[in-house]
């Protein structure tokens, strides 16, 4: 039900910029399935070795395609769980990808071998984006002004004293930051384990990672900025919806007035290979296992690959460790239209986390609706594959350069479920992961256009997460 990896903005239509980004593929996590015509980096395949092989035996193997190792992914939790090597290699050009993969997985010592796809991004506030209407995706149906029935319903969790908690920890995979911005500066980790001083203090291969880490440039900067601030937008605005500190009479108001969250950048401006979004899932994964922090989430608006086993597998390792996976449905194909994710998996959303005896599924899978309570017209839907809707269109939110536009997109749908997912936890502490996704998908509000195009037929409803 669920898949994966090139990340290009696509769970994004955004205005001004055009993006996309997906969500929950089919049933059966069927790795033959296909999603619209997903990219991979040509001449690169991943291929997970058996647990006994040795060296000897992995350049026998790469032989047969005339292999080059380009990188070797051994994180933390591969090495606790026993996994043999996951590499990334580079075969030979006179070989079609289809015959290399063939011919690696004929040898026994092999797991798997598959492409390594690419992908793309998908109390009362006194904020003026709050104030002056724009925020209609925090409004509820309260007898205060600004209301508007088809928003989450936020407003009402903050009326009742239900801001967040800073001790409930979220990971952003996307793009980087602008952490410093005015409505984001007050809610980003920093990293006691590991402070700056040019030693890797925590023993995660991560020098000085105070923020979090750049996978794709592979340093410690989680924000590059860019010509006017088209680099790192989408997830500056993915984190201002999440954790977007409310009350302090500027900007906009998140989900979360108090979470901290933690970046993860895999997405770069041609987007992001699987290898990198693997990483960055075991990163956060590792924060919560060696160090305890309360991560109960990872924001994931992005998509765009076909299925991949490696990337199933940390998702996995995620759940195992009680950390939801929330993912954009995604924007739908070429034509801007919303596909079915029943029939054409999209990943990461359609992948199923049900690994080593779990009794839930680690994934949510989120479409989009505009503030008419109409499903967005971009966005992709799936009876049994998409969970819920979430506020998806014209959402204002913070962008770098410490400004604020409005994006549309299953990228901006999906932070709200997070954000509820953070703020539920810390209004009950020592929620399991099954219990926090199970309370989201109940408190969910029946909607006409997402009736049999959505599991739960409904809408996120965070009001009623603190009565």
């Amino acid at each position: 039900m669920k898949r994966l990896l090139t990340v290009v903005l696509s769970a994004l239509t955004f205005f001004p910029l055009l993006s996309s980004v997906q969500a929950k593929g089919n049933e059966n996590n069927n790795p033959t399935a296909i999603s619209n015509q997903p990219n991979f980096v040509p001449g690169e395949l991943l291929v997970q070795f058996r647990a006994n092989s040795v060296d000897e035996d992995e350049n026998r193997v790469l032989g047969k395609i005339r292999g080059e190792v380009l990188e070797r992914i051994r994180t933390h939790l591969m090495i606790s769980e026993g996994r043999g090597n996951l590499l990334r290699v580079r075969f030979q050009p006179d070989l079609s990808q289809h015959v290399a993969i063939r011919l690696l997985k004929d040898d026994s010592i092999v797991e798997f071998a598959e492409p390594n796809w690419i992908y793309t991004h998908q109390a009362t506030s006194n904020d003026t984006y709050y104030t002056n209407g724009s925020l209609w995706g925090m409004y509820g149906n309260d007898a205060t002004p600004p209301v508007n029935g088809f928003g989450s319903q936020a407003d009402e969790a903050w009326a009742a004293g239900c801001t967040g908690s800073n001790s409930v920890y979220v990971g952003i995979i996307d793009e980087g930051i602008q952490f410093n911005h005015p409505d984001l500066i007050a809610n980003v980790w920093t990293n006691s384990f590991d402070p700056v001083d040019g030693i890797d203090n925590d023993g995660n291969g991560k020098i000085d990672d105070i923020h979090g880490w750049d996978f794709a440039g592979n340093n410690r900067t989680i924000y590059d900025g860019g010509l006017q601030g088209l680099v790192d937008s989408h997830a500056t605005h993915v984190a201002g919806t999440i954790a977007g500190k409310g009350g302090n009479n500027k900007g906009v108001a998140g989900v979360n007035w108090n979470t901290t969250y933690i970046s993860a950048k895999f997405l770069g401006q041609n987007g992001g290979t699987t290898a990198n979004a693997i990483k960055a899932v075991d990163y956060i994964t590792d924060l919560k296992t060696r160090h305890g922090l309360n991560i109960v989430a990872t924001n994931n608006s992005w998509g765009g690959g076909g299925f991949s086993q490696a990337l199933l597998d940390a998702i996995n390792r995620g759940g195992d460790a009680g950390i939801l996976f929330i993912a954009a449905a995604s924007n739908g194909g070429a034509d801007g239209v919303g596909d079915n994710n029943d029939t054409t998996p999209n990943y990461p959303s359609n992948y199923q986390c049900t690994s080593n005896g779990k009794d839930y599924d680690c994934v949510i899978a989120v479409a989009a609706i505009a503030s008419d309570g109409s499903r967005a017209s971009f966005s992709n839907y799936g009876a049994t594959t998409v969970d819920l809707g979430a506020p998806g269109s014209g959402i204002w939110s913070a962008v770098p350069y410490n400004k604020y536009s409005s994006f549309s997109g299953t990228s901006m749908a999906t932070p709200h479920v997070t954000g509820a997912a953070a703020l539920y936890a810390s209004r009950n502490p020592g929620a399991t992961a099954a219990q926090i996704k199970a309370a989201i998908l109940e408190k969910t509000i029946p909607t006409a256009s997402l009736a049999g195009k959505a599991v739960t037929g409904g809408r996120l409803n965070v009001g009623e997460f603190c009565q």
